[in-house]
């Protein structure tokens, strides 16, 4: 969900008459942090169902990704909207470490995404989700509201997801988009 939001916020960013020129200004603490688990998630979804030990392991990998992650967000959080982004991500963290770490999906919310990913998770294959049951902690904050056409990706997210995504969004045209004021500011100081 998050490349969602990056996508379309860099969209919109360019219909307003942003760039990316402002991106190159940007210094992250920790920045090497963000690639670092992208990268690890990818090997971990790659690895989880085809080699043992990764799968039984993967809900406490998901677990310290998001520890890194959420460490990178608050040493980071000076950055405009990071703090939206990092309430996100402690939602969503603080609901899988409840629960095993893995992140409760509703059959309902589920019923629009692809059968394989709905039967893989009733099977448990699919290490990040596991469908919500009675004995579910706090499933609220689950992958509970779903996304469906005319939305171009059918998908399940959470409350943490779209607490993220806003962050995520608003950043995003706090760098590409120059404000009037700020602009008009600076030609007057010249």
């Amino acid at each position: 969900m998050v490349f969602d939001g990056i996508l379309i916020a860099i969209i919109i960013g360019f219909i307003r008459g942003g760039s990316f020129k402002k991106f190159a200004d940007i210094r992250f603490k920790m920045g090497w942090v963000f690639p670092v688990l992208l990268l690890l998630q990818l090997v971990i979804f790659y690895f989880q169902n085809k080699v043992e030990w990764v799968g039984q392991v993967s809900n406490l990998s998901f677990m310290f990704i998001y520890v890194v992650g959420l460490t990178f967000l608050w040493v980071n959080r000076h950055h405009p909207h990071f703090v939206a982004i990092f309430v996100g991500v402690l939602l969503n963290f603080i609901v899988m470490a409840i629960n095993g770490g893995r992140m409760p999906v509703s059959l309902e919310a589920a019923a629009v995404i692809d059968p394989h990913y709905l039967e893989a998770t009733k099977n448990a294959l699919y290490a990040k989700h596991t469908l919500v049951t009675e004995s579910t902690k706090l499933a609220l904050l689950g992958d509970i509201i779903p996304l469906s056409a005319p939305y171009p990706r059918e998908q399940a997210i959470s409350i943490g997801d779209v607490v993220m995504n806003i962050g995520v969004f608003l950043f995003i045209q706090s760098v590409m988009v120059r404000k009037k004021d700020k602009l008009i500011a600076s030609k007057t100081t010249l």
